[in-house]
């Protein structure tokens, strides 16, 4: 079956125009009813009502023309997976559709586990000694690059490039916001430190 897109565009010339292509392209637009895929979200500000109504499909804001980088990086931290703003190339948003669905659809029934916590990677479900812990993009994100090595120390600015494939890192408390929610998250499902802050360093997921 084709990747269900849901656009939560206001703007009518745009929602037309990207239903008209991402159809030609294959995918099937879908209505605020249905289990999409992936959000293609036209205001920041609803990603909130968007989470609580869809779970934590992904998502990619189309922010407005005067966006800049302050609204990219305040909209990472609100949970969204991507941020390009208007006006934009078709082909480029086509490319980071592409991009997300490959990191947020991974084969089926493919787990990580470390130590309490296991992820399957096929419904993005998280458990911590069996009991479910509910994510947002995001921090299911980096979760799983922590999970990868559970015990190694990444640094901030591995984890800002992996995760949220940040090129100029300047000042961002992104990693620290998505970390403590995470962190906060995991303990209440399970005993036991989760998502360590190495001060100066960056972050490991369980002790050694």
């Amino acid at each position: 079956m084709s990747t269900a897109l849901l656009l939560a565009e206001a703007q009518p010339d745009t929602r037309g125009f990207l239903e008209r292509h991402l159809t030609s392209d294959g995918f099937r637009v879908v209505g605020d009813g249905a289990r999409p895929d992936l959000v293609l979200l036209g205001d920041t500000k609803a990603l909130d009502a968007c989470r609580a109504r869809h779970g934590d499909v992904p998502v990619i804001v189309l922010g407005e023309p005067e966006s800049d980088s302050v609204d990219r990086v305040r909209a990472l931290d609100r949970g969204c997976d991507d941020f390009l703003a208007k006006p934009f190339d078709y082909q480029e948003l086509l490319a980071r559709i592409r991009a997300v669905l490959r990191r947020t659809t991974p084969a089926a029934h493919e787990t990580l586990q470390a130590g309490p916590i296991t992820a399957d990677l096929a419904t993005r479900c998280v458990t911590v000694d069996g009991i479910s812990v509910a994510l947002a993009g995001k921090e299911y994100e980096l979760l799983l690059r922590l999970m990868k090595d559970p015990t190694r120390v990444f640094t901030k600015e591995q984890l800002l490039r992996e995760v949220w494939d940040f090129r100029s890192l300047g000042r961002t408390r992104t990693l620290d916001s998505h970390a403590s929610r995470l962190r906060r998250k995991l303990a209440a499902a399970g005993q036991g430190a989760f998502v360590i802050n190495v001060w100066g360093v960056g972050y490991r997921l369980l002790d050694g």
